[in-house]
């Protein structure tokens, strides 16, 4: 069983229409608010497109180098859902995720993929004919996966951290930062390897949690924490001491 398949599956049998991401862009005044079969539909997408492809199977090396925000999470389930191993480095990985701005990140991998980091999800236009831009390849995929090949828990998944390992982690961390199935966890951490994305993310998910996921923060003003605790009910912060 996969990451993906650990975490969020049960999640969609226990209310598939309940929130599971806000994002907050600070710096452009941007929110978006996806459900957890929203989350679901695009980690699918994303999953299928991998598979289709790139012919990604489990244990081959795929690099996300993307900040916290809700396309990171279905690229990053996405990935976790047909067995890919999640990495930094895009040395000798099959296809490497990149915000569009910064495309020089992806080289060295199979295939360098452009993510626009879009509230609604849109293209990076104007990309040489060697990027892809995941928005306009993913779109089009299906909105449900089936692994043509069984994930096992000691595939690898997270650097050197098998599918078991990083499901454990998750629960362990959620335990420890006091994450429950009722919260709504205020989080301005971003999502770096290993460390980030457990406690950001995936400590969410293994908890039965929604995320309230804030960026751009330096370019808030002074009144913005308070508005969005009172406006979203949030009751776990992380990342904002």
């Amino acid at each position: 069983m996969s990451v993906t398949e650990a975490l969020l599956s049960p999640l969609l049998t226990r209310g598939a229409p309940r929130p599971l991401i806000t994002h907050y862009d600070e710096a452009v005044g941007g929110r978006v608010e996806l459900s957890r079969a929203t989350v679901a539909n695009w980690a699918a997408k994303t999953a299928n497109w991998l598979t289709e492809e790139l012919d990604v199977e489990p244990g081959t090396p795929v690099a996300v180098r993307l900040p916290a925000h809700w396309q990171t999470a279905g690229i990053l389930l996405g990935a976790w859902w047909c067995g890919a191993r999640v990495v930094h480095s895009p040395s000798a990985a099959e296809a490497a995720f990149v915000p569009g701005d910064r495309i020089a990140e992806g080289e060295g991998s199979g295939a360098t993929v452009a993510v626009a980091l879009d509230a609604l999800g849109g293209s990076v236009s104007c990309l040489d004919e060697d990027v892809v831009d995941f928005a306009s390849e993913v779109r089009i995929r299906g909105d449900e996966f089936t692994p043509l090949i069984p994930v096992s828990g000691d595939t690898p998944a997270l650097l050197d951290s098998t599918v078991d390992e990083v499901v454990r982690a998750a629960r362990e961390r959620a335990e420890t930062l006091g994450i429950g199935g009722n919260d709504r966890v205020l989080s301005a951490l971003d999502w770096t390897l290993p460390h980030g994305v457990l406690d950001g993310l995936l400590a969410v998910l293994a908890a039965g949690a929604s995320l309230v996921q804030l960026s751009g923060l330096d370019d808030a003003d002074s009144g913005v924490l308070d508005k969005r605790r009172a406006d979203e009910r949030t009751t776990v912060e992380l990342g904002l001491d």
